[in-house]
């Protein structure tokens, strides 16, 4: 009797600590997509190549301010128009933003070298998960490196939580991100004619 009372004790807290991890997984996962009430700005991409569609991404200022005013700055200016998406992983996520060297008609040996003249940005790191449509900043090394390029992900991809910046949520068209042309080269790097973000605008 014992041993069964010592058993159920045992059986108990384990489905305990596994029910608060759920709950946790849970909660995170939510977080990740943007709350019913969001009034920040949305990304609206058309995107040209073999992929040609518009994706619509609902960026989230209440996570990473300076990221978004960011991004919302470069699109408003018309610097993502033209540029290409110049690393695609198949199963992982598609590269763009590189509006110093990324342009459709630029050094394709440059493309995703660059950033923008403005001042790299410091890292703005939260606990959402990167789940499938979650748009993440890139960054070298450094975590205070990102600037202007992004990441749309496919899949999720756990490694990545809380080493990159989520700024964004897609929430229209998924159908495109998907055929968006995958890389073959070295890294993901897109062989051939990429598919580019033709025109970059922003809805408030």
């Amino acid at each position: 009797m014992r041993d069964k009372a010592i058993f159920a004790g045992l059986f108990a807290v384990g489905m305990a600590i596994l029910g608060a991890s759920y709950l946790n997984l849970m909660r995170v996962n939510a977080e990740t997509s943007p709350p019913e009430d969001h009034a920040g700005p949305v990304m609206v991409v058309e995107v040209a190549g073999e992929a040609s569609g518009t994706m619509r991404i609902a960026l989230r200022d209440d996570l990473a301010p300076q990221h978004v005013e960011r991004i919302v700055t470069l699109a408003e200016r018309g610097d993502y128009d033209g540029v290409v998406f110049h690393r695609v992983i198949e199963g992982f996520m598609a590269q763009t933003g590189d509006v110093e060297h990324g342009q459709i008609d630029g050094n394709r040996a440059r493309w995703g070298t660059g950033g923008s003249e403005m001042a790299n940005l410091p890292a703005e790191f939260t606990p959402q998960s990167f789940e499938r449509g979650v748009v993440g900043m890139a960054r070298s090394q450094n975590p205070d490196s990102a600037n202007s390029q992004f990441f749309i992900m496919f899949a999720p991809a756990p490694h990545l939580n809380g080493q990159y910046t989520v700024v964004g949520q897609m929430i229209e068209g998924y159908e495109v991100l998907d055929a968006i042309k995958r890389g073959t080269g070295g890294n993901g790097a897109v062989m051939g004619t990429p598919d580019v973000m033709d025109r970059v605008t922003i809805e408030r």
